[in-house]
């Protein structure tokens, strides 16, 4: 390849291929919920068969997903002693 193949090598580029692979994780991860999880993805012949299904459970659970629940009880403020300090709003639980 000569020194030409080593351009790419370089500490300056790490960053964008971090930045790049983290992209594409997401996006892998993102259509690999959608295409298992997703109701609505019907694979099997069976199923696709079966037309529209009204299984609400089953629609429910893919969108109250672990994350969400976690995230249902915690406050939405990225810094809440400051917001506090500076807006005086008090947050009533």
């Amino acid at each position: 390849m000569g020194h030409g193949g080593n351009r790419w090598v370089r500490p300056e580029v790490y960053p964008i291929v971090a930045v790049m692979a983290f992209a594409l994780g997401i996006n892998v991860f993102s259509i690999a919920r959608n295409a298992i999880g997703h109701p609505d993805v019907r694979i099997s012949k069976e199923d696709r068969g079966a037309g529209y299904l009204e299984n609400f459970k089953e629609g429910k659970n893919y969108k109250l997903h672990g994350l969400r629940k976690y995230l249902t009880d915690k406050d939405h403020e990225v810094m809440p002693g400051i917001n506090s300090a500076l807006g005086g709003f008090k947050k009533e639980k």
